[in-house]
């Protein structure tokens, strides 16, 4: 099969095409051809170099998020006939079977879900790792209830723009931060009730104009850093702020001034602990059908590309100009 690799971490420039053996079908696996992938930070830090403990070893096949057609099925298998259009995000990392940048991926029928109906393979690839992502921020550890104020943080990024939708969807009404005006209409027609500017409006005057000064109930960053203070900076006493990068130091006396509590949500655990994989699956059931229900939308930036060229896919994501998710089509796929 064909395949992009690397063999070392650095720049995008350490992609390259390659010819590797198509995978075995395991027990229990399911072997996907693959058409199309997305790019999400943590692909961009393993292929850096920056997380190591995270890293398949080298030579490696990158990127989780696959959308493909079930090619063979192993022994066990009861969910998934060959034929079946799948989504999932499932390899890239330690404890997979390579990654979403070749031809073919083999992964454990649990983290599997019938791609949905009203999606092409391009779109839902996008969503399988901000989605899941985006769940546990807003219902397991967020959760946010109807009629609360909720903040989310880059609400027209990766995981932010399936944020806001969970969020609207329980009842809530929703605050995202934004940098411009196409941005602000993006996340309104996503479900936005108030963008807000964040060049713009100091964090204590957005939060006097829409929580009176009170807070909001929570808070989901999406973005790490000095974010996490500025969340912090805004969440009501007794409120929930949650964080999808949490890889910084802070001072928390805020935190404890307010009561509050923090949680970081860290997607990749059961793929690298081999614990609570179903939960993955499942997840991505709901999504796919709430998506084919038209209560949520993928997020596409306007650039698409091709796996051979993975590396300008990489620099459009570091850029931080792509809006939404960039997306990867196999070129070989058929």
């Amino acid at each position: 099969m064909h395949a992009q690799i690397i063999r070392q971490f650095g720049s995008p420039d350490v992609f390259e095409p390659a010819t590797l053996q198509r995978p075995a079908v395991l027990p229990g696996h399911v072997l996907i051809r693959v058409a199309a992938t997305s790019v999400n930070p943590i692909d961009t830090k393993i292929r850096s170099g920056a997380v190591p403990n995270v890293a398949p070893g080298l030579p490696a096949v990158l990127h989780g998020d696959v959308a493909g057609v079930i090619e063979e099925t192993g022994a066990g298998v009861t969910s998934f006939q060959v034929g079946d259009e799948v989504f999932a995000c499932a390899g890239g990392v330690k404890n997979t079977h390579g990654g979403a940048l070749a031809d073919y991926l083999l992964v454990r029928e649990e983290l599997v879900a019938p791609k949905p109906r009203t999606l092409s393979f391009q779109e839902a690839a996008a969503l399988p790792l901000v989605s899941i992502t985006a769940w546990e921020a807003v219902f397991e550890r967020g959760r946010i209830q109807e009629g609360q104020n909720v903040l989310v943080h880059a609400g027209t990024g990766g995981v932010g723009h399936i944020a806001l939708q969970l969020a609207k969807l329980t009842g809530a009404t929703v605050h995202t931060t934004v940098s411009t005006d196409r941005k602000a209409e993006i996340a309104k027609r996503l479900g936005a009730d108030h963008p807000i500017f964040y060049r713009q409006s100091e964090v204590d005057d957005y939060v006097k104009q829409y929580t009176g000064g009170e807070g909001f109930d929570v808070v989901i960053d999406t973005v790490g850093g000095a974010n996490i203070d500025r969340s912090l900076q805004a969440v009501k006493i007794h409120g929930h702020v949650v964080t999808i990068a949490a890889r910084s130091t802070h001072d928390l006396s805020l935190m404890h001034n307010k009561g509050l509590t923090l949680h970081a949500v860290f997607m990749i655990l059961p793929i690298l602990t081999g614990k609570g994989l179903q939960r993955h699956g499942e997840i991505l059931r709901q999504i796919s059908r709430w998506v084919d229900e038209g209560k949520i939308k993928p997020l596409l930036d306007e650039k698409t590309y091709a796996f051979a060229q993975v590396a300008e896919a990489h620099r459009r994501l570091e850029s931080g100009q792509a809006v939404g998710k960039v997306t990867l089509i196999n070129e070989n796929f058929s």
